[in-house]
């Protein structure tokens, strides 16, 4: 894939999250998750890419734009063909109350390169480069603990794990404060804080937990180009899910995803921040109409992680905060 393409959708990541920002703390979670929607599909129409969205806002019963397998893009004869997976607002619970750190998100790859994820759970394991090749869901979360706190060089006492804070995470909970280690609750965001892991100045880890099987795949994509590593297991919640993963190409329903399994070959991914948080700061309005946004670049191909500070004048602009 073109490295030019990278700078092309991190324009579309900044459009959704200046979009949505409007909404950062109105308590409005479908106002601010549809203007990032919006936004994100507008921007779309002037890439030359052809473009399917393999993971997206739900099916196309469920979503009228964005939609599993919704093509995109300004498709000419020169067009490269691409899968997309994206999260238009990552943290919709977020951006809505003000908490910390939602995103606007873009992973894409080669044609056929995505696990096609249902819209289920999946159990995730997420850690960065120094625990690579090291951990496995097959472990027992203390197992792991134990593992990366060796590979980190730092005491079990030390090693902070970040989980969603929600009930089914009663007895994970339990058995990781029970070896030792320490715990960061998240009420939403779990892409945000599994790239977290990448960056020892954040202070996070690991990531364990079941959350959304299309973030998990992101949230691959994302490793994959910073060296980290991550595991998913898709976990059902009835039949009716099995039956769609099955549709959707899944033979092993049991089966445990490395990384590369979940996001093959050469990967992009873009984030840029909504709320501020671990990763990225959020939108800053401006005096005059105008804002900042803060975003990450990344590329599989060659390792480059690139954060870009940007300053929108919305006087040119129809997205965003503008008023037009």
């Amino acid at each position: 894939m073109d490295r030019n393409l990278a700078l092309e959708f991190v324009r579309i990541t900044e459009a959704a999250a200046m979009a949505c920002a409007r909404y950062m703390g109105k308590g409005d979670e479908k106002a601010a998750d549809q203007a990032a929607v919006d936004s994100m599909r507008k921007a779309f129409d002037k890439i030359n890419i052809d473009g399917t969205v393999v993971i997206g806002e739900g099916e196309r019963d469920e979503a009228p734009m964005l939609f599993i397998g919704e093509k995109v893009g300004m498709v000419t004869e020169t067009s490269p063909k691409i899968d997309i997976a994206l999260d238009p607002l990552e943290g919709t619970t977020i951006c809505a109350n003000g908490g910390v750190g939602a995103l606007a998100v873009i992973a894409v790859a080669e044609r056929g390169n995505f696990l096609h994820a249902p819209d289920t759970y999946m159990d995730k394991l997420a850690c960065g480069p120094k625990c690579h090749g090291l951990l496995s869901l097959d472990n027992t979360p203390t197992q792991n603990i134990k593992i990366a706190s060796k590979a980190l060089n730092k005491s079990v006492e030390d090693v902070v794990v970040v989980i969603l804070d929600r009930p089914r995470h009663k007895e994970l909970i339990d058995e990781v404060r029970a070896c030792g280690a320490r715990i960061q609750l998240i009420d939403d965001g779990d892409v945000s804080a599994g790239i977290a892991t990448c960056y020892e100045r954040n202070g996070i880890d690991l990531l364990f937990g079941t959350g959304g099987a299309p973030e998990g795949v992101i949230t691959a994509a994302a490793l994959k180009c910073m060296g980290g590593d991550f595991f998913g297991r898709l976990n059902f919640r009835n039949e009716e899910e099995k039956k769609r993963a099955t549709k959707m190409g899944v033979e092993d329903l049991n089966k445990i995803y490395t990384r590369d399994e979940l996001a093959k070959g050469d990967v992009m991914f873009c984030a840029t921040g909504v709320t501020g948080g671990p990763l990225l700061d959020g939108v800053t309005p401006l005096p005059g109409n105008k804002c900042t946004t803060h975003s990450l670049v990344l590329r599989s191909k060659t390792g480059t992680q690139r954060f870009l500070r940007t300053t929108h004048n919305l006087n040119f602009k129809s997205d965003g905060f503008s008023n037009e």
